[in-house]
This record gives C-alpha cells, sequence and structure tokens, in this order.
C-alpha cells in the first residue's frame, strides 16, 4: 500500500508570503497547492478557464466580480472562466486551485 498524506502537510506557511506547489500540469490543466500567511493576497485578475478552489486548511476571502465570499476548510467554490476575482487572507489558509483547459 501506498503512504497516505494529508493535502495541507505537502506545503508549509511563509511568514508574511505566499507559497505555491504546483502538484499536476498537463495540456487538460493543473492543480496547484497555495498556502498564504495572514495579511497577503492576490489582485485582481482573470483567468481564461473555469477553477475550482477548494480550501483545506483555515478560511479565504474571495472576490469574485465584486462580490465577496469567505470559504472555510472543507468548502469550495467554481471560479467562472474570464471572472474578475482577488483573494485576501484575513487569516492563514490553504487552497487547492483546480484548472481545467478546454
Amino acid at each position: 500500500s501506498f503512504p497516505t498524506r494529508r493535502s495541507s502537510d505537502l506545503i508549509d506557511y511563509a511568514d508574511g508570503g505566499v507559497i505555491s506547489k504546483e502538484l499536476v500540469h498537463s495540456n487538460a490543466g493543473s492543480v496547484t497547492l497555495f498556502s498564504f500567511d495572514a495579511g497577503q493576497g492576490l489582485s485582481e485578475h482573470s483567468a481564461p478557464f473555469d477553477a475550482l478552489i477548494q480550501v483545506i486548511e483555515g478560511k479565504m476571502e474571495l472576490i469574485v466580480e465584486g462580490t465577496k465570499h469567505v470559504i472555510s476548510a472543507g468548502e469550495s467554490f467554481i471560479i467562472p472562466n474570464n471572472a474578475h476575482h482577488s483573494v485576501n487572507a484575513a487569516e492563514r489558509f490553504k487552497m487547492i486551485i483546480t484548472m481545467i483547459r478546454g
């Protein structure tokens, strides 16, 4: 049998920073693990593909097209393609983002 690890154990936090670790990358899409220290974030941007966000530790603030969503560990959210969005970490959190191309 294979040893099991929780996704949240695959990435640490960086004081005052954001860390990303790409787990899968192919023509079909990508799966990337992120950790955000409190007070960090990503400025508004958009992507040409749908993105599935899964919070695996803590709680994130996600602003999509001007509407704020608070997503907690165990919850998910789909960001539609081309939707303008930004991320704010009011507290430390970890998430997995799955981008599906096509």
